[in-house]
């Protein structure tokens, strides 16, 4: 199996949608009542926050890739 570069943004969205499969479900085995309106801000805020997440995650090793840059020319 080949390694991949571990993608926090997508591992909480992922979790995010996962919570709300999960939230229905229990609604769907009657354990308890869901309303309509508590799911959709849970999954549209948790991809809002999974793709924060990522871009910040992008910046950072973006960041670390480039190097650095070398100082002004003349100076010993």
């Amino acid at each position: 199996m080949l390694r991949h570069e571990f993608q926090p943004g997508r591992l909480l969205g992922g979790a995010v949608l996962t919570l709300a499969g999960l939230i229905y479900l229990g609604d769907a085995g009657d354990a308890w009542e869901t309303p309509w309106f508590v799911v959709i801000p849970l999954v549209v805020g948790g991809l809002c926050l999974a793709g924060v997440v990522g871009l910040v995650t992008r910046g950072i090793r973006a960041r670390r890739r480039t190097p650095p840059s070398p100082g002004p020319r003349g100076y010993r």
